[in-house]
């Protein structure tokens, strides 16, 4: 009997009463999996020298069938939007299809960069890369001008795998006009092996190449999938040699006029009825009276009498 109590291992306490006592719960964001607070912070802390102003993040989010791009300073209260772009926009410059590929992306941050450059009046001092040709080049100071608005990427909860589409906008915004520190090493045609960008490849990817390609894979190699990917491209009349010319169109579209206009909201009438799709809730009455107006017409359908 002795012998059995010794071999019992002990097994020591560890989430007793204390540490219940002294449990602090993770934020709401981070318990739902939304924020990575550690990035964040990094991101929003100011120095205490530059005096209360705000540290711009360019904020690029996907969805299943929208890009958003805004610009985004923290205070006290939360976050505040300077400007924002969304690739939902796009049709109104050109671009008739595929408004979450690699290209629309590049457009997106474009057209943030223009945005938020004509609101704070410095359009016309950085214009950016006008014709974008696949080399890296950020925006530099001018002299006897303000300095170039500068902004940090925040790429969220995404993976930063090297051609990934968060680059693409964080690439269009640089050549937007907007400073954000960078390097090429993310950009589709890095190789990782002799630490060099081919800027074909990435002026292609710019410009829809790798879309065109794909497409004319389809259309020879999968007649039926191919009207079902490219159905918009299709219906709009836009062949693969078309797409460059459409996004180029598209980017000058988007210089001349960036600006963005809000949609009329109509007011309804004096005495219009609002559509409303919530179904009002019935009273113990007209439960028991619509009981019986099914079981009427069930014994009708069926012959029955009551």
């Amino acid at each position: 009997m002795i012998l059995t109590m010794l071999c019992v291992p002990f097994v020591k306490l560890v989430k007793n009463k204390a540490y219940y006592k002294r449990f602090q719960v993770k934020y709401r964001r981070r318990r739902e999996g939304k924020t990575d607070y550690y990035a964040r912070k990094r991101l929003v802390v100011q120095a205490k020298n530059k005096y209360n102003s705000p540290k711009y993040r360019l904020v690029v989010r996907f969805t299943n069938a929208d890009i958003v791009c805004q610009v985004v300073y923290a205070k006290l209260q939360g976050d505040f939007v300077l400007a924002s772009a969304y690739s939902h926009e796009l049709p109104k410059y050109g671009v008739k299809g595929g408004l979450t590929n690699w290209a629309a992306a590049y457009c997106t941050g474009l057209l943030v960069a223009r945005r938020v450059l004509t609101k704070l009046g410095l359009a016309d001092k950085y214009e950016g890369v006008t014709e974008p040709d696949g080399t890296i080049s950020m925006t530099e100071a001018i002299e006897d001008a303000p300095r170039p608005f500068k902004c940090f990427l925040d790429v969220g909860l995404k993976r930063t795998s090297t051609g990934s589409r968060v680059f693409a906008a964080m690439k269009g915004a640089s050549d937007g006009g907007i400073f954000i520190p960078h390097g090429e090493n993310r950009f589709p045609g890095f190789d990782a092996e002799s630490k060099e960008l081919d800027a074909d490849v990435l002026r292609s990817y710019i410009y829809g190449g790798h879309v065109a390609d794909y497409m004319r894979y389809l259309e020879e190699d999968d007649d039926e999938k191919y009207k079902k990917q490219f159905s918009k491209f299709i219906a709009a009349g836009v062949e693969p040699d078309d797409l460059e010319d459409m996004y180029a169109d598209a980017h000058k579209a988007i210089r001349e006029d960036p600006t963005h206009v809000p949609t009329e909201k109509k007011k309804p009438a004096p005495g219009e009825k609002v559509k409303n799709n919530k179904k009002e809730r019935l009273n113990y009455k007209q439960k028991k009276n619509k009981i019986q107006q099914k079981l009427k017409a069930f014994n009708a359908k069926n012959g029955i009498s009551a």
